[in-house]
């Protein structure tokens, strides 16, 4: 077991020789096929949806947990077939940007395309098996059985079509937010909340700042490849200031939330986060630059991606601390002695 290659495989996208290849285990073979460092945010997503059905005293550990490996494993499986169908379909060809910046095991020959399939076929029965045992327990319910079909969707169609035609960045804001966290508070809390759709938004468009920061990196050879992400059809000035706009509601959501009393005005722990927007907010300001800035990271999580790393520091950050101000807010909800505070 080479726990430090698990270790690095949560952190980064590793890059790895063949020889290094074949020494790893199955397990750090897996976190690095399914580009394991980003999964964070689909725990992130499981967690939210768990303490809004702890704050409503509808949370159970045994579903939760369930509900949680369910949603990694199906994130997980889709980033394996995201690689086997850019690869048969050719995009990952002559060094596309996709290769250069982490291991891309079928495209760089470190698993056969039988191999990458049987991975694919592994995770996504156990992310069914996840989703079937939901079903399960809650008598059958139509609802669950409608968005486990709308996550096989997401799942299987993610890469091709919607990813190439502009609805790729849509789907992410979609599943992170409403049918991770209000889909996953249904499954807990057995109905469903539209306060809790909107109360996922603030950590959903961080999220959705990733994909658009990695679209944008990409643009160019994108749009030579014919990829129409939503960055390629909207135009790259467009597409960053999209993604400013993205990291600045996510605090203008929050504070409606208090005001609403939906959150109390612990939340505002979120503001903690605002150095890191301060810090990467003027680099969306201009285009990319043509080579490596100084001090800016190398490979494994940093350049040749430019604009992605830097929306995904930011979201880990205000997400890391809207995390833990739902789950002081919670806290402050179910002590008796704080139970009418904020109402």
């Amino acid at each position: 077991m080479n726990f430090a290659m698990w270790r690095k495989a949560l952190n980064v996208i590793p890059e790895v020789s063949k020889s290094e290849w074949d020494q790893l285990d199955v397990i750090s073979k897996w976190l690095i096929s399914t580009r394991a460092a980003v999964l964070i945010m689909t725990f992130i997503s499981a967690a939210l949806a768990g303490l809004f059905a702890w704050r409503d005293s509808s949370f159970s550990f045994l579903p939760w947990l369930a509900l949680t490996l369910g949603l990694i494993l199906a994130h997980a499986s889709n980033n394996i077939f995201n690689d086997y169908t850019d690869f048969v379909r050719g995009v990952d060809k002559d060094n596309y940007f996709r290769t250069i910046y982490g291991a891309q095991p079928i495209a760089s020959g470190l698993m056969t395309p039988r191999q990458h399939l049987t991975y694919f076929a592994v995770t996504g029965l156990l992310a069914l098996t996840a989703g079937l045992y939901l079903v399960f327990i809650n008598a059958n319910d139509p609802v669950i059985w409608i968005l486990l079909g709308a996550g096989a969707f997401f799942v299987l169609f993610y890469t091709w079509p919607l990813k190439y035609i502009a609805l790729g960045e849509i789907a992410v804001l979609l599943v992170w937010g409403p049918l991770m966290i209000g889909g996953g508070y249904y499954v807990l809390a057995h109905h469903w909340n539209w306060n809790v759709v909107m109360a996922s938004l603030p950590y959903v468009l961080g999220v959705t700042t990733v994909i658009f920061g990695k679209h944008i990196d990409k643009f160019k050879i994108d749009r030579q490849k014919r990829i129409f992400t939503l960055p390629v059809v909207i135009g790259e000035k467009a597409a960053r200031y999209s993604v400013l706009t993205m990291m600045v509601l996510p605090y203008l959501f929050t504070f409606y939330l208090i005001g609403t009393k939906f959150f109390t005005p612990v939340m505002l722990i979120v503001l903690f986060a605002l150095p890191t927007l301060k810090q990467v907010y003027p680099a969306f300001l201009q285009p990319k630059p043509e080579t490596r800035p100084e001090g800016f990271p190398d490979g494994q999580g940093g350049w040749p991606l430019y604009f992605a790393p830097m929306a995904f520091w930011n979201n880990r950050s205000f997400g890391s601390l809207f995390m833990f101000g739902l789950l002081i807010d919670v806290v402050l909800r179910l002590l008796p002695f704080t139970q009418s505070f904020w109402r």
